[in-house]
C-alpha cells in the first residue's frame, strides 16, 4: 500500500533517541483540549502522511497512523522520522501512534489516504498502492464516513478508480452513504519554511456536506487557509499542473544551458541578466528527479492521451529534463579526456546522490543515473552523501565512500549541493589544485576557492 524507502536504524540508535528525549515533558501540566468531532486515520506515513498525521494528532483526540512497513511503524513509535521532516521531540509530543495492524483504523470516521503514486517502467501511472489502500479502507467503511485522497493523480482517478473500489468492497454508495474528497498534498521535502501549516491547502468534496467536513478537519492544522475547489477533478488537475509547470520551466532553462554550452557563455550569468526584467521567472537548470516533478507530468500526459490529445509541451519538457543526465556525463567524459590521462586512472568523486538538497530520499535520483553512465565509460567513481543511508544505497548497488577517503580527487562532480557541502569551507580541498570542478547547479560560480580551477556548470 505504501512503499516507503527508509533508513535502516538499529535498536541501539532508537534507544539513543529515547534516552535523549526522556527530559521532554510529553504532556503539559495543563494540556489543551483536543477536537473529537472526527476519528481520523491517515493511511501511509511517508513524506506526506507523517507530517499531516502529527499535526492532526496535535489537534484531535483520536488519530490513527497506518503504514505497511513495520520498520517505519517502529521508528515512528520510538520517536524517530527517517525522512527528517519531523523532529523527535515534536513527534513524541504529538501523541501519534503508528501501526501496521488494520484494526487500528477500524473506528475511523475520516480516512485520509497518502500512499505514493509512482510511474512504472513504461512511464505510465502505477496506481496499485492506491487500489490496495481503497481495498483496505473499503473493508472498514461505514455509513457516514469520509474518505479523502492526497495522493497525486490525474483528474478522474478519485471518482472513476477509487470510488468504485470503495463502493464494491463496502457495499455503500459514494455521495450518498459516504463522502469522497480530494486535497492534494503540497509537502516540499527538506523545506522548513513552506510547511503544511504555512501553505494554502486545496480542499474538495463530492457533496457540499462532504466539503464542509473536509474543511473542518483541515482548517484545524492549516494556518495559511483553505481554497475550496468547485469539484474533485479541479483539485486533482491543480496538483498535476503545479508540478508540470515547474518541470517545463526547468526544461526551458536546461535547454538554454545546452545552447549556452555550445556558444561558450555562462547560463547562470544569462539568467542573472534576464532576471533584471520585472516579469522574468528566474528558474535554474539542473537534474530533475524525485517523486513529484519528475513523475507528475506523466500523469497529466496520460490523461491527455486518454482524451485523444497529444501533450507535446509536457512530454517535450520531460524529454529535455531526462536527457540532462547524459549531457552532464558526456561533459564529464570530455573534461577527463582533456586531462590527457586514461579516464580509468582518474579519481572521480560524485557528491550528493539523493534527488534533492538536504533530504535522504533516493527515489528517482538522477545522480544515480549519472553514476551508471560514468561506470559505462569505465570510470569507477567514489560516491559520497551525508544524508543518504549507506545500507539503502548498498541495496541499490552503490557503496558510499567514507568522508576521510573522499580526497585527492582529479574530478569532483557536485551533483546535489547539500548545505553540508556548501557551508564547509574546506569542501573544495578534496579536489587536487589542478583538478576539475563540475558544479552542476553552479553554486560555486562566484566563489574565490573555485577560481583558478577548471570549472564547469550547467
Amino acid at each position: 500500500m505504501v512503499a516507503t524507502t527508509l533508513r535502516q536504524v538499529s535498536t541501539a540508535d532508537l534507544a539513543k533517541v529515547q534516552i535523549a528525549d526522556r527530559a521532554i515533558h510529553l504532556v503539559p501540566e495543563t494540556a489543551p483540549s483536543k477536537a473529537t468531532f472526527e476519528h481520523i486515520a491517515v493511511i501511509g506515513l511517508g513524506y506526506v502522511g507523517l507530517p499531516l498525521a502529527v499535526r492532526l494528532a496535535e489537534q484531535f483526540e483520536n488519530v490513527a497512523g497506518f503504514d505497511i512497513s513495520q520498520q517505519r511503524v517502529d521508528e515512528i513509535n520510538f520517536g524517530y522520522d527517517a525522512t527528517k521532516e519531523i523532529g523527535s521531540k515534536e513527534l513524541r509530543q504529538s501523541g501519534l501512534t503508528a501501526s501496521r495492524n488494520q484494526t487500528s483504523i477500524k473506528d475511523a470516521s475520516f480516512y485520509i489516504v497518502t500512499v505514493p503514486t509512482p510511474i512504472n517502467d513504461a512511464r505510465q501511472p502505477e496506481l496499485s498502492p492506491l487500489r490496495s489502500a481503497c481495498q483496505m479502507v473499503g473493508q472498514r467503511l461505514t455509513k457516514g464516513d469520509i474518505v479523502v485522497f492526497e495522493s497525486t493523480v490525474y483528474p478522474g482517478v478519485t471518482e472513476d478508480v477509487c470510488a468504485p473500489i470503495l463502493e464494491q468492497v463496502s457495499g455503500l454508495k459514494a455521495g450518498e452513504d459516504f463522502g469522497l474528497g480530494y486535497s492534494p498534498e503540497r509537502i516540499n521535502p527538506g523545506d522548513k519554511v513552506n510547511t503544511l501549516q504555512n501553505v494554502t491547502k486545496i480542499v474538495s468534496g463530492d457533496t457540499p456536506e462532504t466539503l464542509e467536513r473536509v474543511r473542518a478537519v483541515y482548517d484545524t492544522v492549516v494556518e495559511a487557509g483553505l481554497h475550496a475547489a468547485p469539484n474533485i477533478k479541479v483539485a486533482e488537475a491543480a496538483k498535476v499542473l503545479e508540478n508540470t509547470q515547474r518541470d517545463i520551466n526547468i526544461a526551458l532553462m536546461n535547454e538554454m544551458s545546452l545552447i549556452c554550452d555550445k556558444v561558450g557563455i555562462s547560463t547562470n550569468e544569462v539568467i542573472e541578466a534576464a532576471a533584471t526584467k520585472w516579469n522574468f521567472l528566474p528558474f535554474t537548470p539542473g537534474l530533475v528527479g524525485g517523486h513529484c516533478i519528475g513523475v507528475d507530468p506523466y500523469y497529466l500526459a496520460t490523461l491527455a492521451e486518454k482524451v485523444d490529445l497529444h501533450p507535446q509541451v509536457i512530454l517535450a519538457g520531460r524529454r529535455t529534463n531526462d536527457g540532462m543526465v547524459r549531457h552532464v556525463a558526456d561533459a564529464a567524459l570530455r573534461l577527463m579526456i582533456d586531462r590527457g590521462a586514461s579516464v580509468r586512472d582518474l579519481r572521480v568523486g560524485v557528491c550528493g546522490v539523493t534527488f534533492k538538497e538536504d533530504v535522504p530520499d533516493l527515489r528517482n535520483s538522477k545522480t544515480l543515473e549519472l553514476v551508471e553512465l560514468l561506470r559505462g565509460f569505465g570510470i569507477k567513481p567514489l560516491i559520497h552523501d551525508p544524508h543518504c543511508d549507506p545500507d539503502e544505497a548498498a541495496d541499490l548497488g552503490y557503496v558510499l565512500c567514507k568522508t576521510e577517503e573522499f580526497k585527492t580527487l582529479d574530478v569532483l562532480i557536485l551533483a546535489t549541493p547539500h548545505s553540508k557541502y556548501v557551508n564547509d569551507p574546506a569542501f573544495l580541498d578534496r579536489l587536487k589544485p589542478d583538478g576539475v570542478l563540475m558544479d552542476v547547479k553552479g553554486v560555486y560560480r562566484t566563489s574565490e576557492k573555485a577560481k583558478g580551477r577548471q570549472y564547469w556548470a550547467l
